[in-house]
């Protein structure tokens, strides 16, 4: 059941717990109450993806679970699912107000998408799934959850304050860190009278605001831009870059700002310098002198990894300048037997990464002498706006600042037959190759259904079929949107 009652001593001759007794704890069993340390097989800091690792490989392993807040980390909670579903819910108010151009005759002025409806019909779903997730591990026999926060006391030895104010020491043969990043806030915003939002809480307000200030033009910025000006909110995007999205293709962000400055206030190469709070709302100051007044803020710039929550220093863990943990590509840090997955790391921040990146943990820790390795050269991804964009490889202006050689090609929706069905008159392919081999070195869309269409180009890159075949072996349906994508190809030479 529990083995030895005599205080463990790190490595180094520091104690990790002067308290007594402690005990390891057994695969089947769980500790008893009041051990002032536990040591397990293996320890995982992170219910994220973190909480896909423990899988039925590790049914013989005595494992816990540290996890402060809800099951399913910032994905399922306060980021990508949420907020597609209200994207989608956004969409959907597109589609209506659109109508007329497709001689259906709507009311527009009766159009309107009812905020706490839609949050507590999405939040009623997601919370619910929290639980269950939650309550699945507690009832799984080799699993311990601690709900709290972890710190490094040392090499694979943890602090756990748990959520009634005890705290518990923890230990583990190997432990998995994959406990996330949170948003940055500026400090011109960080006072509590301003009460600024971040994309950890603007979903759960009340009502949509009727004026909002977006700070940050990237991905995140750009989505709760669209869904909340369809929730009926006059929005400014304040973004120090030329353009919004600044990283993307150039010919993306090119099109998605002008087609963006239709539908938002766009205040680009600006920042915010000062908030204070008046009786108006908050009143902004700008970088170029201007001020603007809204009911809420937005920070959206950015966000950072959770390693100095963590202490990670104590545990002799290897950081880059921005706090990410270095990993090689069996998701090991420096520390053996110390693993680290998802935000945290220094890797691509998207969830189906973190998604790969606990199966290949999970696999190198049932099976450390055939491992599996970590690729993330080729990674789609998307934001989910009107219109929508999806992008995989490299961007001309990366190509074009290595001197690679390369050839590009472009195609409009309103090229195809069903562009021309969808009455599409902005979105675009681009497609990127190299001139000798026709190897696809990037592609980038935008325009409806970008993020499904995006995968085509996905599987030619990762199993290095050329431009050329793609576009001429396989049957395209006719007519359909893909046809976008064969069409660029053709123009391929």
């Amino acid at each position: 059941m529990f083995r030895g009652a005599t205080v463990r001593q790190h490595r180094r001759g520091v104690a990790l717990s002067r308290a007594s007794p402690e005990a390891r704890c057994e695969p089947g069993t769980r500790p008893p109450k009041g051990l002032a340390h536990v040591h397990f097989d293996i320890v995982i800091i992170g219910a994220g993806s973190g909480n896909m690792v423990a899988d039925s490989r590790f049914d013989d392993k005595s494992v816990a679970i540290v996890e402060e807040a809800a099951f399913g980390g910032t994905c399922l909670n306060v980021g990508c699912i949420p907020s597609k579903m209200f994207a989608y819910t956004a969409d959907v108010v597109d589609t209506v107000v659109g109508a007329p151009s497709f001689d259906v005759p709507v009311d527009q002025d009766s159009v309107s998408a009812r905020w706490p409806d839609a949050r507590d019909r999405i939040f009623g779903r997601l919370d619910r799934d929290a639980r269950d997730a939650r309550r699945g591990r507690e009832e799984t026999p080799n699993i311990t959850v601690l709900t709290g926060t972890a710190r490094f006391v040392g090499e694979k030895s943890l602090r756990v304050e748990l959520a009634d104010g005890s705290t518990t020491d923890v230990s583990g043969d190997r432990i998995v860190v994959a406990a996330g990043s949170r948003p940055v806030v500026p400090d011109a915003l960080a006072g509590d009278d301003i009460g600024c939002h971040t994309s950890d809480s603007i979903m759960r307000i009340d009502e949509a605001p009727t004026r909002l200030a977006v700070l940050g033009g990237g991905y995140i910025g750009a989505e709760f831009a669209h869904i909340f000006s369809r929730f009926g909110s006059a929005v400014t995007i304040i973004e120090p870059s030329k353009t919004l999205l600044s990283g993307h293709d150039e010919t993306i962000t090119d099109t998605f700002t002008t087609v963006s400055s239709g539908r938002f206030d766009l205040r680009l190469e600006n920042s915010v310098t000062a908030a204070r709070r008046t009786a108006d709302g908050i009143v902004l100051s700008l970088e170029n002198g201007d001020t603007l007044t809204v009911d809420t803020v937005l920070v959206a710039t950015g966000r950072t990894p959770n390693t100095d929550r963590l202490d990670c220093a104590a545990a002799g863990l290897d950081m880059d300048d921005d706090g990410h943990l270095l990993t090689d590509a069996q998701q090991r840090t420096n520390v053996d037997g110390i693993f680290a997955l998802g935000d945290i790391c220094a890797s691509v921040p998207l969830k189906h990464v973190a998604n790969r990146e606990a199966k290949v943990v999970a696999h190198n820790l049932a099976d450390p002498d055939h491992p599996l390795r970590m690729d993330d050269d080729l990674v789609p991804s998307a934001v989910f706006t009107i219109p929508q964009i999806a992008s995989i490889g490299k961007t001309e202006q990366q190509l074009r600042d290595s001197n690679t050689a390369y050839v590009v090609a472009q195609k409009k929706y309103s090229d195809v037959a069903f562009g021309w069905a969808i009455q599409d008159d902005t979105g675009l392919c681009k497609i990127l190759a190299d001139p000798d081999s026709g190897r696809i070195l990037g592609a980038h869309i935008l325009g409806p259904q970008a993020a499904t269409m995006i995968h085509i180009l996905s599987v030619a890159m990762q199993f290095d079929i050329s431009a050329q075949d793609l576009a001429r072996r396989p049957f395209w349906t006719h007519p359909a949107l893909p046809e976008l994508i064969e069409n660029t190809l053709l123009d391929i030479q």
